[in-house]
């Protein structure tokens, strides 16, 4: 896994469970034989590679409201330094 690539995905979709379950369900789409939204770096490449890359690009985006993650994730990270 490229970490360039990574950290521009993370850039693109902050939460980092987003961002597993994006990458999680677009490889289960190229593994199910839907094509790529972008070329292939070789024929060897790991789906899950693609799918980073794709996010990475803006190709494909979560469906999700990220403000709403971003606050959920803020509160929960509020509670748990009082515990």
């Amino acid at each position: 896994m490229n970490l360039e690539v990574l950290e521009k995905a993370r850039t693109r979709v902050p939460s980092i469970p987003v961002l597993v379950n994006l990458v999680s369900q677009r490889t289960k789409q190229l593994n199910r034989g839907e094509r790529p939204f972008l070329k292939p770096l070789s024929k060897f490449e790991d789906k899950s590679d693609i799918a980073l890359r794709e996010i990475a690009e803006g190709l494909v985006m979560a469906g999700v409201d990220m403000q709403a993650v971003e606050e959920h994730d803020e509160k929960r990270t509020r509670w748990s330094r009082h515990v």
